[in-house]
């Protein structure tokens, strides 16, 4: 069996955040080459100066060009891939009527969503989601349960490990971070960071896709599901 690793992350992922969307994102690649392409990352950071974590919080001029070769790394690189779910209307979410009442319900259903894609009976997988806050045992727990129940890897022999870490232990967990910004930044329509509208633009360009609607599904470099609540009446 093929053995691949998963890291996680997630954007306005919170009910009540004031914002319109929600997205989750994942970088996955084979397992055995998760060292090279972390050192690779540490490379470029090194190159340009960078210091400290790669996030998308933090693009900016001064750094330009390190972030552009990040971009020309993630694409030119064999087997590194991203997937990212966009929920596009976070007001038309009706929990009562599809999610037994709750938005942790749903937050599930939208990470199996998002995961289902990648994941193929016959490989193992390890899934790193990046952590967020003191219920994340209990979020690993569940998450576990429901994809295991939903790909019938009862004896979790296809899903092998599900983990939180810390985003400063990973550099792939930090290249999620700053994939899932950019398609974040892209949606949200924000204008203000003229390096994070040019990285977007370098992204869009290699890509062929303009980050606002769903690729095909059989897409695996850079996957974009957008998943659109149904309105009820109420």
């Amino acid at each position: 069996m093929a053995e691949y690793n998963i890291y996680c992350d997630e954007s306005c992922h919170l009910e009540h955040d004031q914002q319109p969307i929600m997205l989750l994102g994942a970088v996955w690649c084979p397992k055995s080459e998760v060292r090279r392409y972390s050192e690779s990352i540490r490379e470029l950071k090194a190159k340009f100066g960078a210091r400290g974590e790669l996030k998308w919080t933090k693009v900016s001029t001064s750094k330009f060009n390190y972030y552009l070769n990040l971009v020309k790394f993630f694409f030119s690189t064999p087997n590194l891939n991203f997937r990212c779910l966009v929920v596009d209307d976070k007001s038309k979410l009706n929990h009562e009527y599809f999610n037994q009442g709750s938005h942790d319900s749903f937050y599930y259903k939208m990470y199996f969503y998002l995961l289902r894609n990648i994941l193929f009976h016959k490989n193992q997988y390890y899934i790193y989601l990046d952590m967020k806050d003191t219920r994340s045992q209990r979020k690993i727990d569940t998450l576990r349960d429901v994809l295991c129940n939903n790909v019938y890897d009862f004896e979790q022999v296809m899903i092998r490990q599900i983990q939180h870490i810390r985003s400063h232990e990973s550099e792939l967990l930090q290249l999620t971070d700053f994939l899932l910004g950019a398609v974040s930044y892209r949606c949200r329509y924000l204008k203000d960071n003229r390096a994070k509208l040019a990285v977007i633009q370098r992204i869009c360009d290699i890509s062929g896709v303009d980050l606002l609607k769903s690729t095909p599904p059989w897409e695996d470099k850079f996957n974009l599901f957008f998943f659109s609540p149904t309105e009820v009446n109420r």
